[in-house]
């Protein structure tokens, strides 16, 4: 069976919306410094960006049994073995950190003793409580989103170039509107 020119109408979505709730988790970790600590608008911030963690983290568990069902659409014209790989490579970055960082933050708060929600309903505690333990699963959860911003500008950059300078389809399968 040949690969589709496009990704599915379910992909695309699934990976607009996660950018949307990234940008959202992304503003949230930034702006809730402009908020006195324990503040109600803080505390806020704070939820919102745990619950699109959440929800990221459901998402991306949808998007990769989406993405193993079903081939990925071939890039026009194909690129160098060396960009497939870099691609492959990137793609798997992305995805360990969509799934490692709520589940990192679910574990650290936990450590700590405290509970996640995730839009109002509590999670179960996925570990017991070891402030030690929850200090260096934060400091790596935070490393780890700090990476992030790497990552998800060079996989924009990399869209871009296909874009603009190979000129080849990389940017049009994963558009939401037929170009």
């Amino acid at each position: 069976m040949p690969a589709p020119a496009r990704y599915s109408r379910p992909a695309i979505a699934l990976h607009w919306i996660t950018l949307l709730l990234i940008v959202v988790v992304y503003a949230m970790m930034e702006l809730k410094g402009l908020f006195p600590k324990d503040s109600p608008e803080q505390g806020f911030m704070k939820m919102i960006h745990a619950s699109c963690g959440l929800t990221i983290l459901a998402l991306t568990v949808v998007r990769l049994a989406t993405r193993l069902a079903r081939r990925s659409p071939a890039i026009t014209p194909a690129p160098a073995a060396w960009e497939q790989f870099a691609a492959r490579l990137m793609h798997a970055a992305l995805y360990a950190m969509l799934l490692a960082l709520p589940l990192l933050a679910w574990t650290g708060i936990n450590a700590f003793g405290g509970t996640v929600k995730v839009w109002g309903i509590a999670l179960p505690a996925l570990i017991g409580v070891d402030k030690a333990l929850g200090s260096t699963i934060l400091d790596t959860h935070r490393l780890i989103a700090n990476t992030g911003y790497f990552l998800i500008g060079l996989h924009a950059l990399a869209a871009l170039k296909h874009h603009y300078v190979r000129r080849d389809d990389t940017l049009r399968r994963m558009l939401p509107l037929r170009a």
